[in-house]
């Protein structure tokens, strides 16, 4: 019941590529990447934001590298945390070979930036020797000159064009371990340029929607652009850039993938947005519960719905439901059978027990029942 697939996507076929231990492309989960904020080289600010990005479910964390003091750090870094690192490399090529001899598991590199063939071939050489891939970002802020002389202004083509000269860049070294984003702030110009990339090559696709904005603007374009994208089956990671605590870009970005069936984690909430026929506090109860239950994942739904116009409905269809009844008697749910009644004071501590209950069921294979939250 915790996983329900009502439509199949069609995922688009692509080769695959490691970032550490995590497989991207190639049919592999949708992993979900952030980006600290600490400066690189302050090694325990930057350990210490890892870890609440791999405690949220980030599969990959990017760091920014933009000078020698922070690839020195590196490989201190690397060594203190569990998830792959990609090192973020502009311009200086000596950064993309230092980050690789760190650890690196990954090097964000545009190769076309950082100077001649030559430098590129050091650079893949380095990312060879240490097991390293790439991905060729390219931004719509920053595309060549030349290509906005061509076009005029930034563009999907224009966008598709640069990434494909970067990738020829690589190829011509036999380096194929990488793979492209194409981002920009505006939706359409990011869906347009990810859509004619899909099908000019098999590379894995990093998706983003970048510089979208504060935590409710940023999530409305990311959801609505990335959504788009993985609906149509395009895309192998994702990274929602917010300007907010990057441990709500994993937040937000595992909620659009659940949102789509493509992979779950933790409680999903199903909850109606109440009025005057509800019969408990619907929006504090569910403010409440999603901090309580933050630490669950195990992916199950949990159906908060305040009375019985919708609320059995709901029910039937999660792992735990909870449906407004009159006079303090609200009917809970388990497996989508109605199970007991509970009153007003005890909806809180009862559900997030149920809930628990629920995870250790599903992790061991054992049954779940009111005595079994007790």
């Amino acid at each position: 019941m915790s996983v329900r697939p009502y439509r199949d996507i069609n995922r688009r076929e692509s080769r695959q590529v490691m970032v550490g231990n995590v497989p991207v492309g190639g049919g592999a989960p949708i992993s979900v990447q952030s980006m600290t904020n600490t400066l690189t080289h302050d090694v325990a600010a930057t350990v210490a934001q890892i870890g609440q990005l791999e405690d949220a479910g980030a599969d990959i964390v990017r760091v920014s590298c933009p000078d020698e003091e922070s690839t020195k750090a590196l490989s201190s870094i690397v060594a203190q945390t569990n998830v792959p690192i990609v090192a973020d490399i502009h311009f200086h090529y000596r950064r993309g070979i230092e980050a690789a001899v760190a650890g690196a598991a990954c090097l964000r590199i545009n190769p076309g930036n950082i100077g001649s063939q030559a430098r590129v071939k050091e650079v893949v050489s380095a990312a060879r020797d240490h097991g390293c891939s790439m991905r060729i970002g390219v931004n719509a802020g920053s595309l060549e000159q030349e290509l906005l002389e061509k076009y005029g202004e930034p563009c999907s083509e224009a966008m598709v064009e640069s990434a494909l000269r970067h990738a020829r860049m690589l190829e011509d070294e036999d380096f194929h371990d990488f793979k492209i984003s194409v981002k920009a702030s505006d939706v359409f110009l990011a869906v347009a340029a990810y859509q004619q990339l899909s099908e000019e090559c098999d590379y894995p696709l990093h998706l983003g929607i970048t510089e979208a904005g504060g935590l409710t603007s940023g999530t409305v374009k990311s959801s609505i652009g990335l959504g788009m994208l993985l609906w149509s089956g395009i895309g192998d990671t994702i990274r929602v850039s917010l300007s907010a605590d990057p441990v709500e870009e994993v937040r937000v970005g595992f909620e659009i993938l659940k949102s789509l069936n493509l992979r779950h984690r933790g409680v999903n909430i199903i909850s109606c947005p109440s009025c005057a026929r509800q019969a408990f506090p619907v929006i504090k109860t569910v403010e409440t519960l999603e901090k309580r239950l933050a630490h669950i994942t195990t992916p199950m739904t949990l159906s908060i719905i305040g009375c019985v116009v919708n609320g059995p409905g709901e029910a039937k269809e999660t792992d735990i439901g909870l449906t407004g009844g009159g006079r303090g008697n609200h009917m809970v749910y388990v497996s989508g059978i109605a199970d007991h009644k509970i009153d007003d004071d005890r909806i809180i501590d009862h559900v997030v027990e149920l809930v628990e209950a629920k995870a250790r069921e599903i992790d061991s294979g054992g049954p779940v029942t009111a005595d079994a939250a007790q």
